[in-house]
């Protein structure tokens, strides 16, 4: 099976056809990353209109594309994730039961850390979104409000994914991890959408 790679270079028409394949990769988890990085590429741009708002703008923008940078890889890594998951679960009954279920949980394992590591990238998103509403330039506020919405739907998406990939193994800590991560998102959005008084 050929390995997926490069949703990156691909053109918006492409990724979605790439998508809507009839393949098994990429799904939720990469579209939960690209997702993410199209809401820190609303932060730097909410950013860059803000530096006369915000003295820490110049930094904001910094950290925006510091985020797109750390996350649009893990769209690529969580494919290769699912992939693997398959691959094991394709594994012969030959090679022996035990063998087989254990490189089956490892590989669900792994594809709870990829979309772990998307969840808390779009946490830290929606934190800096969240201040750019509250700080940056009045204009761009419906812009920055919107890449943390962004965010807590791939956080919530993520969590969800981990908890079908752990669902077997009792109290794994990055259920715990994944369910505190919507929280918290959900409780910047409240405050972004909330009207200011």
């Amino acid at each position: 099976m050929a390995e997926p790679s490069g949703f990156s270079s691909e053109t918006v028409a492409e990724l979605c056809e790439t998508i809507a394949a009839e393949t098994s990769a990429p799904g939720g988890g990469s579209v939960a990353a690209i997702v993410t990085a199209f809401a820190a590429s609303l932060a730097a741009m909410a950013a860059r209109f803000s530096t006369e708002q915000w003295e820490d703008a110049a930094g904001a923008v910094a950290q925006a594309e510091a985020l797109r940078r750390r996350v649009l890889p893990l769209a690529d890594e969580d494919a290769r994730a699912y992939e693997s998951f398959l691959e094991a679960r394709r594994l012969s009954e030959k090679v022996g039961p035990e063998a087989r279920d254990a490189a089956i949980g490892a590989a669900l394992s792994h594809a709870a850390d990829v979309p772990l590591a998307i969840a808390e990238t779009a946490l830290d998103v929606a934190s800096l979104a969240a201040e750019l509403a509250e700080r940056g330039n009045p204009n761009l506020r419906g812009d920055a409000a919107t890449a943390v919405l962004l965010s807590e739907a791939a956080v919530r998406a993520t969590a969800n994914l981990i908890e079908i990939n752990l669902g077997t193994r009792e109290g794994d800590e990055r259920v715990d991890r994944a369910r505190e991560l919507c929280e918290q998102t959900r409780r910047i959005s409240r405050r972004v959408l909330e009207p200011a008084t």
